[in-house]
């Protein structure tokens, strides 16, 4: 995962997360409840930026919590206002100053909020798990953790190994990353690769990694369980019931379902083979297409080609996790707004042509990339990511002295640590949270496929 309707849309997002520092909610008072909620028409929810509760992929708004609440706000016929802000603290300051009616994110249940808030909803078990490879070697119980190297970053994870090596009388080894550089997924990506064996996450993180590889193991719990929830103000009793009911009501609607679904079982990496033989001067049955089309905005026909690969295999039929559709995998929002007739979304030529009136738009918003052949990275992490986080990713390079208008060792390097707190929630970022192993690799992947592509076929 157009000019003003995409700036708009960007327009859109930023304004959906809007501080709880700034503006207040309509009211701004700590003491309404939900008739004073429904006599104003909206709902304000509070959230954070995460894998699992709200982030922006390809300029549109997603995240189990945040679809969740969705569905709810849905269903008292209110409109949604949502505020992200940075911290569980945070969002618990903001709703009991009145600048928010529910938190909608797995706030841990302490002793120390129950005081001044109803947690509701919902009620979910969380604990830490280690986050292994598959495989008979993999370990089956805490006591085998003894002489093997546990890379986790600070915080939470690290404070659990040291007790749970304290509690086996020490021989973990555990190893402190700097969390500057490298976050969570970040690790249970090197385990996944095959760079370090073992790491440590909730199982919610854990679970939605696992869509990403499948060859991870994480099964071995390491902690006590943790109850987590939703949470209104004590004054928000009748809002607080609202949430239990349609909790309890909709857990096995197809919509709630459809929501745990896309984030926690479909497969975030599909499976890609050869279409064609490349030898016989043929990339696709779409080639003619692709020459037709790449002329709008002056690429090469098999770089476009190399695009589409990536993106869909050359499958006009098939829908990603994310709802993105046809050749060119375009969401629902975008493929409308460059012109794809509702319907026509998987229709080959259609899709081509939305895609490369996209392509197009995103050449112009970074048109101040001079070099042709860096602006095409530029524009490629932008068709993966949505321009909001590219656009981010550069203004993280320019505030620590790297050039904003190269992509290798400079701007790539910032797209990777948007899915680290220090750099997402930096002032220059807009965006949020952000998983950048993807945009990544894709920005690779389709140039090194471009060139295998320009070596077997001749222009």
């Amino acid at each position: 995962m157009k000019t003003v309707v995409f700036w708009s849309w960007i327009g859109l997002i930023c304004w959906l997360s809007v501080a709880c520092s700034g503006r207040q909610s309509a009211g701004g008072e700590a003491n309404v409840d939900l008739p004073v909620i429904k006599e104003r028409g909206e709902l304000v929810v509070l959230t954070a930026n995460s894998s699992t509760s709200y982030f922006n992929y390809r300029g549109e708004p997603m995240g189990f919590q945040y679809e969740l609440a969705q569905q709810f706000v849905h269903s008292l016929g209110l409109k949604m206002k949502l505020k992200v802000v940075n911290n569980p603290s945070e969002m618990v300051r903001c709703l009991l100053e009145g600048k928010g009616d529910l938190i909608a994110y797995n706030l841990d249940i302490t002793q120390a909020w129950k005081d001044s808030l109803i947690y509701c909803g919902e009620e979910n078990i969380t604990h830490q798990v280690v986050v292994q490879r598959r495989g008979r070697d993999a370990v089956k119980d805490v006591t085998q953790l003894i002489d093997k190297d546990v890379y986790v970053s600070p915080g939470k994870y690290y404070e659990r190994l040291v007790h749970l090596n304290e509690e086996l009388g020490g021989g973990i080894r555990i190893h402190l990353v700097d969390a500057d550089s490298l976050s969570t997924e970040d690790l249970i990506t090197q385990v996944a690769e095959g760079k370090i064996d073992y790491t440590v996450a909730t199982n919610e993180v854990a679970k939605i990694n696992r869509t990403y590889y499948s060859n991870l193991d994480i099964r071995l719990v390491v902690s006590f369980d943790q109850r987590a929830s939703w949470a209104v103000r004590k004054t928000s009793p009748l809002l607080a019931q609202a949430a239990d009911k349609w909790h309890k009501e909709n857990i096995n609607s197809p919509e709630f379902k459809a929501s745990a679904r896309r984030y926690f079982e479909l497969n975030k990496q599909p499976v890609h083979g050869s279409i064609l033989s490349v030898k016989d001067g043929k990339i696709s049955h779409y080639d003619d297409l692709f020459r037709k089309y790449a002329k709008e905005i002056g690429w090469d026909w098999r770089l476009l080609a190399a695009l589409v690969y990536t993106e869909s295999n050359f499958n006009p039929d098939v829908v990603s996790w994310a709802g993105a559709k046809g050749l060119m995998q375009l969401m629902p929002v975008t493929a409308h707004a460059m012109g794809i007739p509702r319907g026509k979304e998987q229709d080959p030529e259609e899709s081509i042509k939305g895609g490369v009136k996209y392509i197009a738009q995103l050449q112009n918003i970074f048109r101040k990339v001079d070099d042709k052949d860096e602006q095409v990275k530029f524009v490629l992490a932008a068709y993966n990511a949505g321009a909001g986080h590219i656009t981010d990713a550069m203004a993280l390079a320019k505030k620590y002295g790297k050039d904003p208008y190269r992509w290798e060792h400079h701007v790539d390097h910032y797209i990777l640590l948007k899915s680290n707190e220090e750099y997402y929630q930096d002032p220059v970022c807009k965006n949020g949270y952000f998983r950048g192993t993807e945009t990544y690799n894709f920005v690779r992947d389709v140039m090194g496929r471009a060139d295998l592509y320009k070596k077997k076929i001749k222009r």
